[in-house]
């Protein structure tokens, strides 16, 4: 089974740009990881620092290698910062991009 991960701690997110799938939106100062296996990318968000991990509304996204889903983790970073697309749900990210 090949996999990989990225992990990106101090995420400042801006009200609205992360739903859950647990416990709805949060914000602050938030860790997003992102595990790719078996060509989905999974999405999990934390406060940073806490132990509970929480799944992104949306996760998992299809994605058909490792490079694809590193860009995708990237992305998702973005938007969390409040980017562009602080609104696109995971799919819309994955199809847009670059």
């Amino acid at each position: 089974m090949t996999w990989a991960s990225w992990t990106t701690v101090g995420i400042h997110a801006l009200p609205g740009a992360v739903h859950t799938a647990e416990i709805g939106v949060i914000n602050g100062d938030l860790t997003i990881h992102t595990t790719w296996s078996e060509n989905l990318a999974h999405v999990a968000v934390q406060y940073t620092g806490a132990s509970d991990w929480y799944t992104m509304a949306g996760s998992p996204v299809p994605c058909d290698s490792e490079e694809a889903s590193r860009t995708f983790h990237q992305a998702v970073v973005e938007a969390v910062r409040g980017g562009e697309r602080a609104d696109a749900s995971l799919e819309e990210l994955f199809h847009h991009q670059g």
